[in-house]
């Protein structure tokens, strides 16, 4: 969802960026690298390839912060969504040879790929879920409670709960769901 006022760190650090603070640069990666090399992580399978989509990343929004367009979203979600193109890319052609050289089928390679894209996707809503969703879905998950036994052990109603795990689940489902073809906003869907 877009908002009408990004949040004022992200104006200013776009702002450091276009004048070439290495500071920022620095800040920023301080901020987001692992969240950068969990979601390459989980898309690639293997640190070295996570590796270097975290410098590629990185150094693409060194060399293009104007890329980034706060009314389309937080700096966060630009720099996860780069790196979920990238390491997508990255996985397509890696893994294009090795489907070509063993008789796979594309069908097969697309299907490898949307599984990656949507587990990347996953990890990336349930880090940037508000904490009390978080809180109640891993609960629910994580340690097998139920509803009533979340709301007790988080000292809320079991209404409050139920809540909670729904809008969760809700915000979990869309990692399932593919953009539809040109949705992507301006800046947001060019390659690395």
């Amino acid at each position: 969802m877009a908002k009408d006022a990004p949040p004022r760190w992200d104006r200013r650090m776009q702002q450091r960026l276009a004048r070439g603070e290495a500071a920022a640069l620095g800040e920023l990666y301080d901020r987001f690298a692992s969240l950068v090399h969990s979601l390459a992580h989980r898309v690639l399978g293997e640190d070295s390839a996570a590796d270097q989509i975290t410098r590629e990343v990185f150094g693409y929004v060194w060399e293009n912060p104007d890329a980034y367009d706060p009314k389309q979203g937080s700096m966060r979600s630009w720099v996860a969504k780069l790196t979920q193109r990238q390491a997508v890319l990255r996985l397509r052609q890696s893994e294009a040879a090795q489907y070509a050289r063993d008789g796979g089928s594309t069908e097969e390679l697309e299907a490898k790929v949307l599984r990656a894209t949507a587990a990347a996707r996953a990890d990336y809503i349930v880090t940037s879920m508000p904490a009390p969703l978080r809180q109640a879905l891993e609960l629910a998950y994580h340690q097998r409670r139920d509803y009533r036994q979340a709301a007790a052990d988080l000292s809320i109603s079991e209404d409050e709960a139920r809540r909670r795990l729904r809008l969760g689940l809700q915000l979990l489902s869309t990692a399932n769901t593919r953009p539809a073809e040109g949705s992507s906003p301006p800046g947001y869907g060019r390659a690395l």
